[in-house]
């Protein structure tokens, strides 16, 4: 009787890779599409090979973000807009929520539940209940237009709260009282104890929030006039004219490529602190 040369979990390899396919193969149109000029698409008898003039394309879009038809913003300018947005982004999400919840876990003071349940109960409040107050508050303090108005109101994450909350909890009361004992004050043990037991879980979060960062789109499109200011997510549909034949796909997809290198490349750098975070015992 002969053995069968598939392995046994072979099922479970076709579906993933059939999946990937199917998630790539819009990417990969992408990527090509920005390697041919506006003419070769316009047709519709774009091939799925590379074409002469990637080097073009990219260089247009990074430096111009125009064409023939459309002018736009370049891509460079907007996604450092995206970058400064997402960095702030992370960074206050992670400060607010882990000092919020070292103080709702490691102090004892009245009404410290209550704190935390009205940050829980924010999760149940869409983006889109609290937008036009929350739009108000920034137009009235004149940050329309700007970095802060752009990030301050993104950055408490009462999901971020939760988890650390969590976390938090899993840590034995003898380290707690160790730490008491040699003389370790509230800051020194949350600086030298609490921070590097949680570094799997900032960047397993840090790798989240970025990428919730990098991809916002109704918060940005209401709090941004000037092209100037504008991120890449919103500038790549500003691009997109009324119509085939005033748009340039090719400076589109060009454009589109170089929006998914950041998240992309935080991914793969931090890979191992990602999975790590997500899949320890102790979470």
């Amino acid at each position: 009787m002969k053995r069968s040369v598939l392995p046994a979990n072979w099922q479970s390899h076709f579906f993933l890779i059939i999946g990937v396919a199917v998630l790539a193969f819009p990417v990969y149109v992408a990527l090509i599409g920005s390697t041919w000029d506006s003419a070769t698409i316009a047709r519709g008898d774009m091939p799925l090979k590379p074409g002469p003039n990637a080097l073009e394309n990219y260089l247009q879009a990074w430096g111009k973000g125009s064409g023939q038809r459309v002018w736009g913003v370049p891509v460079a300018v907007m996604m450092l807009n995206s970058l400064i947005m997402a960095v702030a982004i992370t960074i206050g999400k992670i400060a607010i929520s882990i000092i919020s919840s070292y103080a709702v876990v490691f102090f004892r003071f009245p009404g410290r539940m209550f704190f935390f349940w009205m940050i829980f109960v924010t999760l149940m409040l869409p983006v889109e209940v609290r937008i036009i107050p929350t739009y108000k508050v920034v137009s009235d303090l004149g940050m329309i237009n700007s970095y802060l108005g752009l990030t301050i109101p993104l950055i408490a994450s009462a999901t971020a709260t939760l988890l650390f909350r969590q976390f938090f909890l899993t840590i034995p009361d003898e380290l707690v009282e160790a730490a008491r004992i040699d003389g370790a004050g509230p800051l020194r043990f949350f600086w030298d104890t609490v921070l590097p037991l949680s570094r799997t879980n900032i960047a397993a979060l840090f790798v989240i929030m970025f990428i919730y960062g990098w991809n916002q789109y109704l918060w940005p499109l209401l709090i941004t006039t000037s092209k100037e200011m504008g991120t890449i997510v919103i500038g790549i549909v500003k691009m997109i004219g009324t119509g085939d034949a005033q748009t340039d796909w090719q400076i589109i997809m060009a454009a589109t490529v170089l929006a998914m290198l950041p998240p992309i490349l935080v991914v793969i750098f931090m890979q191992r602190w990602f999975v790590k975070g997500l899949m320890e015992t102790e979470k």
